[in-house]
């Protein structure tokens, strides 16, 4: 029945900062971004290599999320990389501390996580051996 992902929707408190975010610093791409006057809210279709993954919204006064301690629903998102130092160094040079790169038992991989604007949980995965 299912076929794949075909985006993560993200409701953030301060529009244009999460849009530099995952921008600039993420480096996701601008698909479509459109402004709904009737809702005061922001829709930035974003993507990454040419494959649509992320729906940022905008919309007045959300409520904030709970994260600690980790609550019921979605936990975080996870992005792969081949290469896990140059992936934080890169993240360092925005500013941007990740915490301490962890194996996964099961698979041995290395990961580790950062926060985005509205400390929503972020994962890097690493994928070479």
């Amino acid at each position: 029945m299912l076929k794949s992902i075909h985006h993560i929707a993200i409701i953030c408190s301060d529009y244009q900062v999460s849009k530099k975010f995952y921008t600039e610093i993420l480096g996701l791409k601008i698909r479509h971004e459109v402004y709904r006057s009737e809702r005061d809210s922001y829709k930035l279709d974003l993507a990454l290599n040419d494959n649509y993954v992320i729906e940022l919204f905008s919309f007045p006064n959300p409520p904030t999320r709970n994260s600690h301690p980790e609550a019921a629903g979605l936990r975080h998102i996870a992005f792969e990389v081949e290469n896990m130092e140059t992936a934080i160094a890169q993240l360092a040079t925005n500013g941007i501390a990740t915490e301490s790169i962890r194996t996964d038992e099961y698979t041995g991989k290395r990961f580790t996580f950062f926060k985005d604007p509205d400390l929503l949980p972020i994962e890097l995965y690493e994928t070479k051996s």
